[in-house]
């Protein structure tokens, strides 16, 4: 199993690189902090939060259990939110 690190930091880049499609759309709409956008990076965000509080969570009864839930809840919060973008740029 890969290391907490590693799950770290695919948290970080999953949700950074999101967020940065999202300013990305945003410059080629010319939709400069539309609600839209702010809605996806405010989830973004929040989910980040949350992932990151779970990973440093230090009484848990089966790490590899735990991680793996982790990183499942990261790969569907993630693809619900590429949805979001992709509807968006339509």
């Amino acid at each position: 199993m890969a290391s907490v690190r590693d799950l770290k930091k695919d948290i970080n880049f999953v949700l950074g690189d999101i967020i940065e499609a999202v300013y990305i759309w945003e410059a080629e709409t010319n939709k400069k902090d539309s609600k839209e956008g702010t809605a996806i990076i405010d989830k973004a965000i929040t989910t980040f939060d949350d992932l990151m509080q779970k990973v440093n969570d230090k009484g848990v009864e089966k790490p590899k259990v735990h991680f793996k839930k982790i990183r499942v809840e990261l790969e569907k919060k993630a693809t619900e939110m590429v949805e979001q973008l992709n509807k968006l740029q339509k």
